[in-house]
């Protein structure tokens, strides 16, 4: 296939690139299968000394419906909050604002009052 012309111009034909081309898919592919073969090896090496945990059978399930018990309410309520001159809808604004600041949700943050500062 190659010979000296071929190797001193550098030029080869269209078969031989295509062979050469795929050669080097081959060589990549196989490098890929045997890179997988290593980690899925090192897998289940890795979780092969853990114990699993005993599954249990699931209980029989009642005759009749069983009621749902009431959901409980969202936990963290800052109680009552005083507002001097100020609309509600302002107040949340002001409060989500912010909580947005902060990045912690409204129901962590606790406000006790929202007064309007007004220039004298």
């Amino acid at each position: 296939m190659l010979n000296m012309t071929t190797l001193l111009t550098g030029r080869i034909g269209i078969l031989e690139a295509g062979v050469t081309a795929l050669l080097g898919y081959a060589v990549v592919f196989f490098g890929l299968a045997l890179l997988m073969a290593v980690v899925m090896g090192l897998g289940k090496v890795m979780t092969a000394g853990t114990a699993k945990p005993a599954v249990r059978e699931a209980p029989a399930a009642p005759a009749q419906p069983v009621p749902e018990e009431p959901k409980e309410e969202a936990k963290g309520t800052a109680g009552t909050i005083l507002l001097h001159d100020v609309p509600e809808r302002e107040a949340a604004m002001v409060m989500a604002v912010v909580a947005h600041r902060l990045g912690k949700p409204l129901n962590q943050l606790r406000f006790k009052s929202i007064r309007e500062v007004k220039d004298k």
